[in-house]
């Protein structure tokens, strides 16, 4: 198994890595998606101004953002008495029923 460096230039990979938290970012930085196309200008035009918007918002707090992140990351992966049982533990609030609904509800 091959392990690939995601900060490598594109002249020496023709696609970035599809593996790790930033794997989308270093994808976007390179305008490369990862199947090697390059990502349409106006695909990456909306995504910068969106981006821009949302890094003049006001933060509500880490141990919020921390949460959140938890959850829309976790429900991915780990089952939901599984989640709401790790998020007690660490001293977070439990799954809320509309989380449960959005992340859980078509399983």
């Amino acid at each position: 198994m091959s392990l690939r460096d995601p900060f490598m230039s594109s002249e020496a990979s023709s696609s970035p890595s599809t593996v790790g938290a930033d794997a989308i970012d270093v994808a976007i930085a390179q305008g490369i998606d990862f199947d090697g196309t390059p990502i349409p200008p106006a695909k990456l035009d909306l995504y910068k101004k969106v981006m821009a918007l949302e890094a003049g918002r006001q933060r509500s707090g880490v141990s919020n953002t921390m949460r959140s992140r938890i959850v829309r990351i976790g429900a991915k992966h780990i089952p939901q008495d599984e989640l709401n049982q790790m998020l007690v533990a660490a001293d977070f609030a439990p799954l809320k029923d509309k989380e449960i609904a959005f992340y859980y509800g078509g399983k």
